[in-house]
């Protein structure tokens, strides 16, 4: 998707693009993130929603009615509580259930070609890692945008028992160029799962654009398919017979050494 500040355009896309796939026999549809509203900083405040509203309230009804899993991409989630907002997936079910909420965990700020982008202005972490289940009971691990540059999220998604991870983005068109594929190839190779990637596309605001190749990777990081560099979606079967057999030939994560691991006591800094 090419979201904007416009958020009537932006719901009717996503209809339509979702609608598309479900017809063409989707069953686990995926949506980029911050999908509903995408613009300014100002633009992405006036456009929070409660987890109750009307974006998530779409997405429920529309799961329901096409009987689909859909991961709703990402909305800017208003806490009256908090003086900032959570940047939330949510997975709507085929009985239109809320069936899972994950709130991302780590937040975009970094200079990209002279453009700084700074979503703690706006937006808190969320503390929680999030696995959930698809209708047929393959379990899928939550992840946005910058997450991907974490492979321990990942790890730790598939040692409790992801088997696919969907990542609803807006990389950066720099981001998408230098990194993106090669990214989502190493996250779904070094945990042989697979990785369904939806980016955004196009200009958001003045000087901010995202690179799109939307794509979808096999355990054997294969790219299964990719989306065009223009509004659309990428469609592939997830072959778990597949998944199954790659993990049995290589079987890299069974030679984890577990009792070897232990995170840094000091930083490299204190060290010194």
């Amino acid at each position: 998707m090419n979201s904007t500040g416009d958020r009537t355009r932006n719901r009717a896309t996503a209809e339509r693009l979702v609608r598309a796939a479900a017809a063409d026999g989707a069953r686990l549809v995926v949506l980029p993130e911050k999908w509903n509203v995408l613009g300014t900083p100002e633009q992405l405040a006036a456009g929070a929603e409660p987890l109750d509203g009307p974006s998530t309230t779409w997405a429920r009804e529309l799961a329901a009615e096409l009987r689909i899993d859909l991961i709703a991409g990402s909305i800017v989630e208003r806490r009256p509580d908090h003086g900032k907002h959570f940047n939330t997936s949510v997975h709507a079910g085929p009985n239109g259930a809320i069936k899972a909420v994950y709130r991302k965990l780590h937040l975009f700020d970094v200079e990209v070609e002279g453009v700084v982008y700074c979503e703690s202005d706006g937006e808190q972490p969320g503390e929680e890692i999030v696995a959930t289940t698809l209708h047929d009971g393959t379990k899928l691990g939550m992840a946005i945008c910058y997450d991907l540059r974490f492979p321990e999220l990942f790890r730790i998604l598939t040692l409790n028992g992801a088997r696919v991870l969907a990542l609803p983005s807006a990389f950066t068109l720099a981001t998408t160029r230098d990194h993106w594929e090669t990214l989502l190839r190493a996250r779904a190779i070094e945990n042989q799962c697979f990785v369904v990637a939806a980016n955004q596309i196009g200009e958001h605001a003045p000087g901010r654009s995202s690179g799109g190749r939307s794509l979808i990777a096999d355990p054997w990081g294969t790219v299964l398919a990719t989306a065009p560099d223009a509004e659309g979606y990428a469609l592939a079967d997830l072959d778990l017979a597949r998944q199954d057999a790659i993990r049995a030939r290589l079987p890299a994560l069974a030679h984890r050494r577990p009792g070897a691991y232990a995170w840094p006591g000091v930083t490299l800094e204190a060290a010194a």
